[in-house]
Order: structure tokens, then C-alpha cells, then sequence
């Protein structure tokens, strides 16, 4: 753990995450009502949402009434994925005992399998974030998105998988736990993906007969216009889930690690290696809603398993945090971060962008050493 013990002393690193665990243990506490009320709000507005969607989508020869059912339908399956899902498949809901909110059996709008995201997100990705070669988020085995992946000629179409997995981002969640970088290395059999195949085709196939046979047939002669409405609100929802998944994880200066550094990890360590690896962006309430709270993906990677709605009142205690032992704290706007992202996308598709021949302690944290509290 040489280049993080080089930020904060072990006394500081201790006392650092003695402060987080704070806030973490003060939110459990408090935990209560007012979280189940928020969230089963939430998953009424995205049912009411469906279901004016679906419902303007029957006078779909009606331009207006195309559009605002297409609206709808988008900001349905938003919340679903962003709000909902993702936040109730993390556990953060459990506590209330509620079957309906269960991160075990809680099932989404979206062809990945919930039990396969379940497995390559909450625990490959938050317990491995930003290492190389263990997050499998890194990239997402299609891309080169840290100067630390070995350069390769495939990786000259670096721009076009992105802007092909933004497009059908849902399909590639679900293709991940496929892991077939490493089937193509040999690491990983067909026979292990078996099963991993018979819960996508189970998944997939219901999500394709919802959206583009059932609800599109049911509409009669307006099913063209219908399958076009519902594909055009899947699109929505995967370029949005893209862009703010990826303004979380990859704009500049967010930082990656070797598993050297992370050998025997204490718990303030692991603070530590999310705050560094992850980025914020900055909006309204809103907005922040619509991300489903991972506009605060630092404090979501600090703390993934406490209800979203409370990140955006922790953010500032969490950045205060950080000023106090001189980290960074890497937030801003939308755009800001987005452009971000893509000019390491297209700058990382070149050779040339790879860091420098490794010194003998690990050099993958860029940051300056921070200075004693």
C-alpha cells in the first residue's frame, strides 16, 4: 500500500476513517420513515409514469401525444434503473424488511439479469474499485479508459465501442458477467457461462417481448410507431445511465491502483482508494433524483449500501473530509465532466498516453503527497 500510505500518515489514515465511519453509523441511526415514505413515492411517480407512457403511446398517430408518451416512458425507465433499482439491488432498503424493496429479490426494467448485476457490481466492482485487472468496470472489457491498460491496435476504435455501448448500454450490462475478455484469453470456460447464459436468455427474452411484441401489439395498428416509442425510450435511458455512470468513474484525475497497493487494505484505506477513484457532479434536486443519486458517487462508493436520498446531505461533511487531510474532492458540472471523460476516451484510443516505466514503489496515485493535517 506504498502509494496510499504516501498521503496520509497511518495515524491519519486511521483517524480519516474513524470520521467516515461516523457519519456512516449517524445515518443508519436515523434511518426511519421518512426513507421508506421517499422511495415508495419515488416508485409510485415511475408507475404513474409507465403508465401515461404506455397510455399516449395508443393515439401515437398523434405527433404530441407521441412525444409526451415517449417522455414519459423514458422517465419512467430512468427512475427505475437509476433511483429504484440500482439503489434497492444494493441493499440499501433491507432494513425495512419490506419483500417489496429486497435487494435480493427486486427485479428491473432492463434485459440485464438482476442477479448477474448484483454479482459484477456489488461485489466485484465495490469491493475491487479502480484496481487494475480486478474492477472489471475498468473499461467494462471493451475499453481503454486509464493510461495503465497496455496499449493495443484495437484500441484505435476506442471512440466508436463507447459511443456503441452509450447506444445499447443496457445490452452491454447484461453481456458483462459474460467476462468474455477472459474467455478470449482462456481464462474463463463456455461451460462457466452457462448458467450465466440461461439467466440472460431468460431476461432478455421477457424484456424484448414486453417492449417490442406485447405492448406494441396491443396498440393494433399503431404497433410500429409503439415498438419505435419504446425503443426510443430504452435509447434515452442507456445514454443517460451511460453518461452518468462514466462522469462518476472516469473524468480526469480520477485514479486507478494496483493490487500491490491494496494488499492487506485497512478500512480507512478502502475510504481512502473510493474517494480518489470516484468523481461528483453538481446539479439540482432534480437531477440529482433522475441519476438516482450517483451524481454523489463518491459518497455512494464510500457508503453504497445507505439510501441515496441521504448522500446529498452528507456531501459536504464528506468534502469537508477531505479539505481537512488535503484530498481531493472531484465534483462539477454535467458537461464539465462529460468532456472530460470523452478526451480521455479519444486520447487513450492512441498509443503514446501509457505511464511512465514503474519506479519501485507503486506510482499509479498522481496526486501530490498531502501535507500533515
Amino acid at each position: 500500500m506504498t502509494g496510499l500510505q504516501d498521503r496520509l500518515t497511518p495515524a491519519q489514515v486511521e483517524e480519516f476513517g474513524r470520521e467516515l465511519d461516523e457519519i456512516r453509523q449517524r445515518i443508519v441511526a436515523d434511518l426511519g420513515a421518512e426513507d421508506v415514505d421517499y422511495i415508495h413515492n419515488i416508485i409510485k411517480t415511475q408507475r404513474g409514469l409507465e403508465i401515461l407512457g404506455r397510455g399516449l403511446l395508443f393515439a401515437g398517430f398523434f405527433p404530441p401525444a407521441w412525444i409526451a408518451g415517449v417522455g414519459a416512458l423514458s422517465l419512467s425507465k430512468i427512475l427505475d434503473n437509476m433511483e429504484i433499482g440500482h439503489n434497492v439491488m444494493h441493499g440499501q432498503y433491507d432494513w425495512t424488511r419490506d419483500p417489496a424493496l429486497s435487494s435480493q429479490k427486486f427485479e428491473w426494467d432492463n434485459v440485464a439479469p438482476a442477479e448477474n448485476w448484483r454479482h459484477s457490481h456489488n461485489y466485484i466492482h465495490h469491493t475491487y474499485t479502480n484496481i487494475l485487472d480486478k474492477d472489471r468496470d475498468i473499461g467494462y472489457g471493451i475499453l481503454r479508459i486509464d493510461p495503465a491498460q497496455k496499449w493495443h491496435p484495437y484500441y484505435l476504435g476506442n471512440p466508436v465501442y463507447a459511443t456503441l455501448l452509450a447506444i445499447l448500454f443496457e445490452w452491454g450490462v447484461m453481456l458483462h458477467d459474460l467476462e468474455v475478455e477472459r474467455v478470449v484469453k482462456g481464462e474463463r470456460s463456455f461451460e462457466e457461462n452457462k448458467p450465466v447464459l440461461a439467466k440472460i436468455w431468460r431476461k432478455a427474452s421477457r424484456q424484448i417481448g414486453k417492449d417490442y411484441l406485447l405492448f406494441p401489439l396491443l396498440t393494433g395498428p399503431m404497433a410500429p410507431l409503439t415498438l419505435l416509442g419504446n425503443a426510443t425510450a430504452n435509447l434515452t435511458r442507456n445514454l443517460w445511465a451511460f453518461a452518468i455512470i462514466f462522469c462518476g468513474h472516469f473524468p480526469a484525475d480520477v485514479e486507478s491502483f494496483t493490487e500491490e497497493e491494496t494488499e492487506q487494505e485497512t478500512r480507512g484505506q478502502w475510504y481512502l482508494r473510493q474517494i480518489l477513484g470516484s468523481a461528483n457532479i453538481t446539479g439540482g434536486k432534480l437531477f440529482h433524483i433522475m441519476s438516482g443519486n450517483l451524481s454523489h458517487q463518491i459518497e455512494h462508493h464510500l457508503f453504497p449500501d445507505i439510501p441515496a436520498r441521504r448522500y446529498p446531505q452528507i456531501a459536504g461533511e464528506v468534502r469537508a473530509i477531505c479539505e481537512k487531510y488535503g484530498l481531493p474532492y472531484n465534483t462539477g458540472p454535467l458537461h464539465k465532466q462529460l468532456f472530460s471523460v470523452a478526451k480521455k476516451i479519444v486520447k487513450l484510443a492512441l498509443p503514446g498516453s501509457a505511464p511512465a516505466a514503474p519506479s519501485p514503489a507503486p506510482t499509479t496515485l498522481k496526486r501530490e503527497k498531502a501535507v500533515a493535517a
